[in-house]
């Protein structure tokens, strides 16, 4: 049992036709839906008048699109003290003000770089791909897994809470110029207070770690075990459908000129 989505060129896109389809299913709701995304990175960011639609939609319910992808890669610390002098500053600044608990803090990029072992120092997951990726040794080109989900941590009785992503795998795939992409499987998937920004997210993660390793970006498939139409609050309320319609409405017109 499973739902196709379409191939789509970017992040918006899939996002709408991701939504569109999961929408028309009994309970707004199904199951192992594979998304497709050729190009995750090109004009994902608000620039996109579409991709602001829904963060202005979502900003009013504090999930922000630029909130939700920045738990999965903070390309601003990137950006700003690069690689791997950002870990430090994510780790020292970033994680002391933002952890919850000893449990979950929230943010997936933690579990990348400091996966809890049971003795030693954690295992940054995601510099050493990018090592690996840059070793001409390394030959094996389908090993460069990346787990996120803790059995001793994210085992309980909550149906929703804890972490949503659960696993990535990165692939070289030859050519002329080797290209990376990347798979990444949720266990649960929220898709309108979380899926674009996810999508965003992981292009992002492609771009660095392609970047850092010397390859070219490509594409992102994301495999949603369970996904739903779900209803964020504000303030404290369920935001109804009509709303979300609306939302999904001025997305359509917004996207309206891309489309001639």
């Amino acid at each position: 049992m499973y739902l196709p989505i379409p191939p789509q060129p970017d992040c918006a896109s899939a996002w709408r036709e991701a939504v569109r389809a999961v929408d028309s299913r009994p309970g707004h709701s199904a199951y192992n839906v594979i998304i497709d995304i050729a190009d995750p990175i090109t004009n994902a960011t608000l620039g996109d008048a579409r991709i602001a639609t829904v963060d202005k939609f979502l900003s009013d319910c504090d999930k922000s699109v630029e909130t939700v992808a920045n738990t999965i890669f903070p390309v601003g610390l990137y950006r700003r003290y690069g690689a791997p002098a950002f870990f430090n500053v994510f780790c020292d600044s970033v994680l002391k003000k933002v952890r919850r608990s000893e449990r979950w803090s929230g943010y997936y990029f933690e579990r990348m770089i400091q996966y809890p072992v049971p003795s030693g120092e954690p295992p940054n997951q995601l510099w050493n791909i990018v090592e690996r990726l840059r070793n001409e040794n390394v030959r094996a080109l389908n090993k460069f897994e990346l787990s996120l989900f803790d059995p001793h941590r994210d085992v309980d009785n909550s149906p929703y809470g804890g972490q949503c992503l659960s696993f990535m795998s990165f692939k070289v795939i030859p050519g002329a110029e080797k290209t990376l992409t990347l798979t990444a499987m949720y266990r649960n998937h929220f898709y309108i207070e979380k899926l674009l920004g996810n999508l965003i997210g992981l292009g992002r993660l492609i771009d660095f770690v392609a970047h850092e390793a010397g390859l070219k970006a490509g594409a992102l498939t994301v495999i949603s075990t369970h996904a739903e139409i779900d209803q964020p609050k504000r303030s404290g309320k369920t935001i109804s459908r009509s709303e979300i319609g609306s939302m999904i409405a001025k997305f359509d017109q917004a996207a309206a000129p891309l489309a001639a």
